[in-house]
């Protein structure tokens, strides 16, 4: 039997700290900040609005020489109604396995950053290598731009970013944008027997989810089409609805959340301001009509760009040959990559184990995909040793 991977007590230490995007994740990175620390590495933390939850970015070599981010987010996703064999916060191994709620999304990779950070300082980086720990990726990657404009702020110059979400590491290059949005609708209540009299906010938030599905139907007929997406076409999808406190009372207010997941040739703000239109010379004047303080607002929850590098790209060829796992396409599911892209990172998606094994039940990471990561991950640092001004 092969010895256990390196970075496997580091994994297991992250997998325990209950970090689901509910809650705060501030107990993981106090203790990554104390173990890097400890190294001698200074991290510097961004927080959110309650300070419940944080980024942490760290620099290892002269953070103005574009470098090498190593990315990945700290968040799980609930474990609640699962039917799960293993307790998901103990990090079970069994079987050349790891066992537990983000194993394989993505706290292994995290691991591997923090285990490769001892070879990191071992000798001068002639390239810098960053890591990159965020908040609140599995709910619209939504604390990653504040980690990003802090590091504008201090200087970190762009280079590459490796975002190592879930890909048998294989080279991602591509994900769809996703744009998340709530409608809040106001009517006029009213007892249900006089419901003429009234505005349904209920009704009419049911016109926007008609009004989605209309749009869906045409970009499934018309496009435009990227056929290296499954499917090839934007997405729109009504996820939540809330309204009404009793059958006899018209429903006064309600909220709807739905999301756009557009492809490259599409824009989901323009089609936001075409639905905003169709409420605006549509649905208003008939709410109206009946009472003058109906409104209709639309309030965007988060806006995560698309991941767009081309697969002739230099870079792809690069991580290619460094993570040898071959190339992956495009994917369905979103990433921080697209807002690394933004701030002039050149970047690709690219770590070990399945997205098949993660957000399900007794989710895991095998031993060889972890130790994949590991090697990758030491020829990034072998690289940067080796380049000019290591």
């Amino acid at each position: 039997m092969m010895e256990a991977p390196r970075s496997l007590a580091l994994a297991r230490q992250l997998v325990q700290f209950d970090t689901t995007s509910r809650g705060s994740n501030l107990a993981l990175i106090d203790w990554v900040r104390d173990h890097l620390a400890a190294q001698g590495v200074a991290s510097r933390l961004t927080f959110d609005d309650a300070r419940a939850k944080a980024n942490l970015f760290a620099s290892i070599g002269d953070k103005a020489t574009p470098g090498v981010v190593l990315s990945g987010h700290t968040d799980v996703v609930p474990v609640d109604g699962q039917a799960w064999s293993v307790d998901p916060f103990a990090a079970i191994t069994r079987d050349e396995r790891l066992f537990g709620r983000g194993t394989a999304d993505m706290k292994a990779f995290l691991a591997i950053m923090l285990a490769a950070v001892p070879d990191m300082l071992a000798k001068p980086l002639g390239r810098p290598i960053h890591l990159a720990l965020s908040y609140d990726e599995e709910v619209g990657c939504i604390g990653v731009g504040r980690m990003i404009r802090d590091m504008q702020d201090i200087g970190v110059a762009p280079g590459i970013c490796i975002v190592g979400e879930p890909t048998m590491m294989k080279v991602v290059t591509g994900h769809k944008g996703k744009l998340a949005v709530r409608a809040r609708v106001s009517g006029r209540e009213a007892h249900s027997a006089l419901a003429p009299y009234a505005v349904n906010a209920l009704d009419y938030a049911a016109e926007i989810v008609v009004a989605l599905r209309r749009i869906q139907r045409e970009r499934a007929e018309r496009g435009p089409f990227h056929r290296e997406y499954d499917p090839p076409y934007t997405t729109l999808h009504a996820g939540v609805l809330h309204a009404g406190t009793a059958l006899n009372i018209v429903p006064r207010d309600c909220e709807l959340d739905f999301e756009i997941r557009n492809v490259p040739q599409d824009d989901p703000h323009a089609l936001l301001a075409g639905l905003q239109r169709f409420c605006d010379e549509t649905l208003l004047p008939q709410m109206r009509r009946v009472a003058e303080e109906s409104a209709i607002a639309f309030e965007i929850r988060s806006d995560n760009p698309g991941l767009h590098t081309e697969e002739s790209a230099d870079i792809v060829a690069h991580i290619e040959r460094l993570a040898c796992g071959g190339r992956g396409g495009k994917v369905a599911f979103a990433s921080e990559a697209g807002q690394f892209q933004r701030a002039g990172f050149e970047a690709v998606i690219c770590g070990p184990g399945s997205i098949g094994d993660a957000h399900r039940p007794d989710e895991f990471i095998t031993f060889d995909q972890i130790r994949m990561g590991e090697a990758f991950v030491g020829r990034i640092v072998e690289e940067c040793a080796r380049a000019p001004g290591g």
